[in-house]
């Protein structure tokens, strides 16, 4: 059976809720890691972050734990200690912006706003690092170096690496069954997404990363990036239509991907 970790966003995520394999089921064999960027995932931590015992503002337990592995730092030795045989990697969350806080950054995701955390002493003050800035994209590639090299000395280089291209939808079906244009998107409530800047980015975060990485086999579905106003978690430009999540599906079996319980 495949142990298979995924250093992404939900779109790779639900390709195992698509299979039928939720939250409920023991986490045995998929490690999930979202809710982050390169930049923060290699980053030191800010100084006297306190993570809440429960999870606050709200927040269930999945997000809540990516939100403290995001603070503390914690991701990467989980990630090298779990071996898996398959590391997929998405960027569709590389769409938040960056937080200096000191020498520490961490990502300004909405989990991050939801939990109060930011109102800590140690993120009190952070500074802005907005995404679609030349800083943030030098941040990027640096840290797209740090992950190459980290693979290649680490058990991470046992494993099939795979890079699961996506971009911001730029149509939608809506509940009617009718194809429209995305419209107006937001990263975060009050904050506009522009879709083709984003578009843009991540075709230039995937070439960097290619020429940078060990070989990476390659999935995706341009044809089928279609946003779906009926999915789970609701309207957005990268919550796609059913048949996309088939189609990535279909292309990691051959690569070896077997079907395994999902993580929490």
């Amino acid at each position: 059976m495949s142990r298979v970790a995924i250093v992404g966003s939900c779109i790779s995520r639900d390709l195992w809720r698509f299979r039928g394999e939720s939250d409920t089921h023991a986490a045995t064999e998929l490690l999930y890691v979202s809710r982050t960027s390169l930049p923060s995932l290699f980053a030191t931590p800010p100084t006297g972050f306190r993570p809440a015992a429960k999870p606050p503002g709200g927040l269930k337990a999945q997000p809540h734990r990516a939100l403290v592995a995001d603070l503390s730092k914690t991701a990467l030795a989980t990630l090298v200690a779990f071996r898996p045989t398959h590391l997929i990697f998405d960027f569709i969350d590389e769409r938040f912006d960056l937080l200096s806080a000191g020498p520490a950054l961490v990502t300004d995701s909405w989990e991050l706003e939801a939990s109060g955390y930011r109102r800590q002493p140690a993120l009190r003050g952070a500074r802005t690092i907005p995404r679609l800035s030349a800083a943030c994209e030098r941040l990027w590639l640096d840290a797209a170096a740090e992950m190459a090299a980290l693979v290649r000395a680490t058990p991470l280089a046992e494993a099939k690496l795979i890079l699961h291209s996506a971009r911001w939808a730029e149509r939608r079906r809506t509940a009617a069954g009718r194809t429209a244009a995305m419209g107006h998107v937001e990263i975060l409530p009050g904050r506009p997404g522009d879709i083709a800047a984003h578009n843009a980015l991540l075709a230039r975060y995937e070439k960097a990363f290619v020429e940078l990485m060990p070989p990476l086999a390659r999935v995706e579905a341009p044809d089928l990036r279609v946003s779906d106003d009926g999915h789970l978690w609701g309207p957005s430009p990268f919550h796609y239509v059913p048949a996309y999540y088939a189609a990535i599906w279909d292309q990691l079996a051959p690569l070896g991907v077997r079907p395994s319980l999902a993580a929490a």
